[in-house]
């Protein structure tokens, strides 16, 4: 029988093939959803943390048991190479477990210093529903840091998944349904942005999540106006690195190239610019241009690609507009296209670029690429550099290379960012707190921190 539906399609960044169709929800898929979502929860919140921890754990396990299923997954529905695709279950499994284990320290009560007559705590309770709008870069990864934190808290959570990645929801639906998560507590709906914005202004929504552009972190706000909730934000970056002098430059260069073409760029917390000390940016410039130039773009199906294409062709042209834009204001481009075949304009395949030259004025050092190019700039000393790398209106990552580790901590203490690296990046440890300043967002994710805003404080005083 035919579906009535909208349906919503899913274009593969490979040969641009339809690799998805779905329908979207009607109303009354919603309005259901919704109302299984506060029945369930109300049950769930009185389950024993040990047996939502066991549950969740379960889950775990059978999306790695798919790892191979859910790597073709993510080459066809948004490019990644295939020899790197199956890292992101693994990074999951890592960041899910690590959440599951620190439940227990981040729900505990606050035991008050004991007062004559009295008994005093704090304890954390579930919010409701929380709803989960997730991204197509890492699908897996960005939304599993609120998925796990909710339920292991006692909440029902409800997943948007993009466009782009849909069969991501299905597969957690799935793993949830092999650990025998009670119905209703984990629900995925396909939607419109009409229907996003609606379930936003549901009464029965009592937190979102939301990771992608920061003008759809501006739509979330509007949407959620007036309803008193919490809502997470992680919109993004425009990443820097500083080289300092004293930097071991083989490793720098190595750190800094995968920062900034992995995922071929498709990384909120990649690297997007690099400001090098005068001293050894010859050194730089001649490595990571020899570095750049051994990626291999292609088919992400081919097992012998470093180098993927972008999400969509539209993606590509921003990012041909910007590195346009920069050799146009006196930009040099050190990486020759023609080195690398598939790229073509009006293809999402995109040759990797490295710019040397470059100042705040262009397009490519202040806009979010969120592709394979990178500037690098030459700066004099560590005041200059600073300056730089707060002279953004984003502040989600920055790091520092050099054997002085003194040192970096002092830069990092002046620098306008939610992680601060010294001598890796593009790395999230579950154990730290996510979190981002100025246009990069607000909220935070993982570590014990992560489940505060999953979670009300209730504070109990009891006069005996």
């Amino acid at each position: 029988m035919t579906s009535n539906k909208p349906i919503q399609q899913t274009r593969s960044p490979i040969d641009n093939s339809v690799y998805v169709e779905r329908d979207l929800a009607s109303s009354e898929d919603i309005q259901n959803s919704l109302r299984a979502s506060v029945i369930a929860q109300a049950h769930w919140r009185k389950v024993a943390l040990k047996e939502r921890a066991a549950i969740c754990h379960k889950m775990v396990d059978a999306l790695v048991a798919n790892t191979d299923e859910i790597a073709t997954e993510l080459c066809w529905m948004m490019g990644r190479p295939i020899q790197y695709a199956s890292g992101e279950v693994v990074g999951l499994a890592e960041r899910a477990r690590y959440m599951i284990d620190v439940a227990a320290e981040a729900l505990a009560p606050v035991n008050l210093p004991e007062l004559s007559g009295f008994i005093r705590y704090i304890k954390r309770e579930p919010l409701g529903t929380a709803f989960v709008i997730a991204p197509w870069n890492y699908p897996y990864l960005t939304s599993i840091n609120t998925i796990i934190p909710a339920i292991m808290a006692g909440n029902s959570v409800v997943l948007k998944h993009s466009k782009q990645t849909p069969l991501c929801a299905e597969q957690l639906f799935k793993a949830f349904e092999q650990a025998e998560l009670p119905e209703g507590v984990f629900q995925y709906l396909h939607l419109s942005h009409v229907d996003t914005q609606t379930v936003i202004k549901d009464s029965r929504i009592d937190y979102v999540a939301f990771t992608g552009s920061v003008a759809g972190g501006d739509m979330i706000e509007q949407a959620a106006s007036g309803r008193f909730i919490g809502v997470g934000l992680e919109l993004g970056g425009k990443d820097p690195a500083y080289v300092r002098a004293d930097a071991d430059i083989d490793h720098a260069v190595a750190t800094c190239i995968d920062g900034a073409f992995f995922n071929s760029g498709q990384s909120c917390c990649g690297i997007e610019r690099i400001y090098v000390n005068s001293c050894v940016f010859d050194e730089f410039i001649s490595k990571a241009v020899e570095l750049v130039n051994k990626y291999k773009l292609g088919r992400p199906d081919d097992i012998n690609t470093t180098l993927g294409p972008l999400v969509t062709a539209s993606g590509a042209a921003l990012v041909r507009s910007q590195i346009q834009d920069a050799l146009s204001k006196g930009a040099t481009a050190h990486i020759d296209a023609k080195d690398f075949p598939l790229d073509e304009i009006g293809t999402a395949y995109l040759a990797p670029q490295l710019l040397t030259q470059v100042n705040h004025q262009m397009r490519v050092m202040t806009e979010e690429s969120f592709g394979p190019v990178v500037g690098v700039m030459k700066v004099d000393n560590d005041e200059q550099a600073i300056a730089l790398m707060n002279d953004s209106a984003f502040g989600l990552t920055a790091v520092v290379f050099t054997q002085d580790i003194e040192a970096a901590i002092t830069l990092g203490e002046q620098l306008d960012t939610g992680t601060f690296f010294v001598n890796r990046c593009d790395y999230l440890d579950p154990g730290l707190a996510w979190t981002g300043v100025k246009h990069s967002g607000r909220g935070c994710t993982l570590s014990a921190l992560g489940y505060e805003s999953l979670t009300r404080p209730k504070s109990f005083h009891i006069k005996l």
